[in-house]
C-alpha cells in the first residue's frame, strides 16, 4: 500500500482532492472515507462527482444508505453507513451487485466491518475548523495513476 498525507486548508482544497481522485479513479472497487461528523467526507465525494460531470447537489445518503450516479457511462455509488444497525443489512441493499457495477465511496465503513471488501483506497480526514489533514492509503495495482495525480495536487 502506498501512503501520503495532504493538508487541506479549506473546503475548496477538499473538493480539489476529490477532483484529483476522479482523474485517477478505476471503473470498479471501493473507497473508504473515515472521519468524524463534518470532517469533509461528503465534500470529497462531491469533488469527485463534479469532476466526473455531475451538476446537481450531492448530499450524504444518511437515510437512504446509497445514492447511485451514472457519469459518462460509469457508475459511482455513494454510501453512508452511519445509521447501519448491522453489517448484514448491506446484503439487503445489494452490496455484491454494487461492487460488480461500479466504484463505491463508503462513509463510515467501520459500520460494515466483516461484510465490506478491503478498499483499494482509504482516506482519513481529520482537523479543526476549516483546515484538514487527509491521510491517504491506496493499492497501486487498483489505483496506478493516483501517485502522479497526488503529486500534481500539492
Amino acid at each position: 500500500m502506498m501512503q501520503r498525507s495532504v493538508t487541506l486548508p479549506d473546503e475548496n482544497a477538499t473538493t480539489a482532492l476529490g477532483q484529483c481522485i476522479n482523474a485517477a479513479r478505476p471503473r470498479f472497487g471501493s473507497v473508504f472515507l473515515h472521519g468524524d461528523l463534518g470532517a469533509g467526507k461528503t465534500t470529497l465525494v462531491r469533488g469527485v462527482l463534479m469532476a466526473a460531470g455531475h451538476e446537481g447537489p450531492v448530499r450524504s445518503p444518511t437515510y437512504t444508505l446509497v445514492e447511485p450516479y451514472t457519469l459518462n457511462g460509469r457508475s459511482v455509488f455513494h454510501l453512508d453507513l452511519y445509521r447501519l444497525a448491522d453489517p448484514e443489512e448491506l446484503e439487503f441493499i445489494g452490496l455484491r451487485e454494487l461492487l460488480d457495477a461500479g466504484l463505491l465511496f463508503v462513509e463510515w465503513p467501520e459500520q460494515g466491518a466483516g461484510v465490506l471488501p478491503e478498499p483499494g483506497l482509504s482516506i482519513a480526514l481529520a482537523g479543526d475548523g476549516l483546515s484538514r489533514q487527509a491521510a491517504i492509503a491506496w493499492d497501486e495495482k487498483q489505483w496506478p495513476a493516483l501517485a502522479d495525480m497526488l503529486e500534481s495536487f500539492s
